[in-house]
């Protein structure tokens, strides 16, 4: 079956991405060190379906906005690589393509330009790729963009600090529709705001998605945020993809202890006392990680293979796939 057929939207294969983090050249002389690389992100495989939502989480530096700047072309992959409808982004005969995808950041109070006003903002895109047509064609579409955010055609006259957070984030979001994207690419666009906000931000999001067949990939370290939101949830642990399976079934039965140790931290609002195994430990130095399965320092189920064979991401009976040898060898139970 081809992409078109299956309607997959975006597919990534075993991409990875090295950083050189080397001293400069004249102290590596002197001192006698080696370059060093830094693996951020390896073997990396995921698929998202066309008006389907991928959450990708993990802890900070796990990886996930790599994998982003990835998909955009921010950061050309170092191994792998990446299919877009069908073709691989990495042909420049696919150039055009990146304009059906967008990307929303983090941060709306560092995203924006603060000098300029937000029509020119919102505007930038159109004018970058040629899309806008004249002056009036340009503010119609402006003014058009901002109603569907919620903000109103007035708004274009003011500068990102007369708005709030909130505001600012649908600002974002306006400019990111610009160009009239099938792909968006949010980076933790809720992370910044307050909590109440956030709800605002995901329901518009989610609106969107329905009214302009909006595919997503929905980058958060906020589990209660991406089971809202996501269909499909992929989870990243130290650059690599430990899990990934349907949300619903990923939050009802996680598998890999990585998994099971973020959902566990998530406040238990209805008092179940279901009982929890608490994870100790941090992440490992990404500069020097430990041998076989990154997790396996702080995991309560790691055994001899663990600390020395690296495990693979392997199919599950419920349609999704684990990177665990201990899910492997039925040593976890349901």
């Amino acid at each position: 079956m081809t992409e078109r057929a299956d309607q997959t939207m975006l597919r990534v294969e075993n991409a990875g991405r090295d950083f050189d983090v080397s001293r400069p050249w004249l102290n590596r002389v002197i001192e006698g060190e080696p370059r060093r690389s830094l693996r951020a992100v390896d073997k990396v495989s995921f698929s998202i379906r066309k008006g389907d939502t991928l959450g990708l989480v993990g802890e900070s530096g796990c990886g996930k906005s790599t994998v982003a700047r990835m998909i955009v072309g921010l950061y050309p992959p170092s191994r792998g690589r990446i299919v877009f409808d069908g073709a691989d982004l990495a042909d420049p005969v696919s150039a055009p393509l990146r304009r059906r995808m967008q990307m929303i950041f983090q941060d709306p109070y560092a995203s924006l330009n603060p000098r300029w006003r937000v029509s020119a903002i919102v505007a930038e895109p159109l004018v970058a790729q040629g899309l806008g047509g004249d002056n009036a064609a340009l503010a119609a579409r402006v003014a058009e963009l901002l109603g569907q955010v919620g903000l109103a055609r007035e708004d274009g006259d003011k500068y990102p600090h007369e708005f709030s957070g909130g505001q600012r984030q649908r600002i974002s979001i306006a400019r990111a529709l610009s160009s009239n994207p099938e792909f968006l690419i949010c980076d933790e666009p809720t992370s910044a705001l307050d909590v109440s906000v956030q709800a605002q931000i995901l329901n518009l999001m989610k609106d969107l998605q329905n009214r302009l067949g909006l595919t997503y990939l929905f980058i958060s370290h906020n589990l209660a945020v991406v089971a809202h939101i996501a269909t499909r949830v992929g989870v990243m642990y130290l650059g690599n993809l430990v899990e990934i399976n349907d949300a619903k079934q990923l939050f009802e039965q996680p598998r890999h202890p990585y998994t099971r140790m973020l959902i566990d931290a998530i406040p238990d609002l209805q008092m179940t006392g279901k009982a929890r195994i608490p994870v100790a430990g941090e992440v490992p130095n990404p500069l020097d990680p430990p041998a076989g399965c990154a997790f396996h320092p702080r995991c309560p189920h790691a055994n001899a293979r663990c600390r020395r064979e690296r495990p693979e991401l392997l199919a599950l009976g419920s349609g999704g796939a684990a990177a665990c040898h201990a899910v492997a060898e039925g040593r976890l139970g349901q």
